[in-house]
């Protein structure tokens, strides 16, 4: 089921490739054992709240930043270290498409709005082939960060992977 936003026009689009069942990369995904397990850029740590899996259903978390380089980033930008994110479900395809909309209201001096994420998860032989596109934020110099850390989430979501083959 939708509530069908679009993809900007802009959107960039990462693909990966994980040694893991869809069933445990969706796992990873729609729960908030899986998402506190990997769900944050390199240098933040994510604690779920709230997990309502259902198009108009909600994800809202905290993100706070853990390493130094992140924390004086953040110092210096005059922005608090934690902040709760909260995310909109529009579309939930359950076992392979997850859509939300996130809601950007941390920029300063910026008017909050809504950002569009898509996952895409399918089987691709023992493997598993994950799509991730994100829509650009307000401005280029956000969205290469914002592009840096989506990447990152997703070497994040491949350990996590690596250390249930290790358990």
């Amino acid at each position: 089921m939708t509530t069908e936003p679009t993809p900007h026009p802009d959107a960039a689009r990462f693909e990966r490739s994980y040694d893991a069942p869809a069933e445990l990369v969706w796992h990873l995904w729609t729960t908030a054992a899986g998402l506190d397990e990997w769900f944050a850029p390199a240098g933040f740590e994510t604690r779920v709240g709230e997990l309502d899996l259902r198009p108009g259903g909600g994800l809202r978390y905290t993100m706070t930043a853990t390493a130094p380089a992140q924390v004086a980033f953040l110092r210096d930008a005059g922005m608090p270290l934690s902040s709760e994110v909260r995310k909109t479900f529009t579309e939930v395809v359950p076992g392979s498409r997850l859509a939300y909309l996130s809601l950007v209201d941390f920029v300063p001096g910026h008017e909050p709005y809504e950002h569009l994420t898509t996952v895409d998860i399918a089987p691709a032989g023992d493997r598993t082939r994950v799509v991730l596109t994100v829509d650009p934020l307000h401005d280029e110099t956000w969205t290469r960060q914002h592009r840096a850390h989506r990447g990152d989430e997703l070497d994040n979501l491949e350990a996590a992977i690596a250390r249930r083959r290790v358990a």
